[in-house]
């Protein structure tokens, strides 16, 4: 699918480690989400190299008592690999570290191709248990909507995201909030997220 390109988004990749820009909000007494425009430059880069570079799989999914090809593609890294796939996650990775306070041991990519890719509501508990994980995301590509909502139903945020944006989840936002990327009809262009995790021990 063609790729819109972004402004800046074919400069050197590099990272805004003082996070210019970035708005925390409040979900609820125990759960915030920051939001960062813009933060990675040279998005449209990150996204060409990760599409060359990456082991890309379709996983299957449990939906309606069978198994069935995940609408989306997605490739995995973690520390224990070694051999980081691009220079530039590792700076991502140092600076979420630095803000963040936690080690980011690994790191998900998840491919959204056309409007017909998505993930319904979940929350990230995959790995070991986590008191009040933080997760961070970086998405390169087209922007299409990321939702956030209390876990069960409720009202819904929406966060643009794509072009080098960041998204950190923190609190219990794993915990008593869920999130998804729904399939859309007004898609102009893929996305790829590149979501950072820990596991807690450092």
């Amino acid at each position: 699918m063609y790729r819109q390109p972004t402004l800046f988004g074919d400069a050197p990749p590099a990272v805004d480690t003082e996070f210019a820009g970035l708005t925390r909000h409040d979900l609820d007494g125990s759960t915030w989400i920051d939001h960062t425009p813009g933060w990675l430059d040279g998005a449209d880069t990150v996204f060409d190299q990760l599409v060359d570079r990456l082991d890309w799989r379709q996983r299957e999914v449990a939906m309606y008592g069978r198994l069935l090809p995940e609408p989306r593609l997605s490739s995995w890294w973690s520390a224990r690999h070694g051999g980081i796939p691009l220079p530039v996650l590792d700076d991502i990775r140092h600076a979420l570290d630095r803000r963040y306070g936690v080690w980011f041991s690994s790191i998900g990519f998840n491919w959204y191709r056309t409007g017909d890719d998505s993930v319904a509501w979940h929350a990230d508990t995959r790995g070991p248990p986590v008191p009040n994980p933080t997760i961070a995301i970086v998405s390169v590509g087209t922007p299409r909507p990321f939702r956030l909502r209390p876990r069960g139903g409720g009202r819904s945020h929406t966060f643009e995201l794509g072009a080098g944006d960041l998204l950190v989840m923190g609190g219990a936002c794993q915990h008593d909030w869920e999130h998804a990327v729904p399939k859309s009809r007004h898609c102009r262009g893929p996305r790829i997220s590149i979501t950072y995790r820990h596991d807690g021990n450092h």
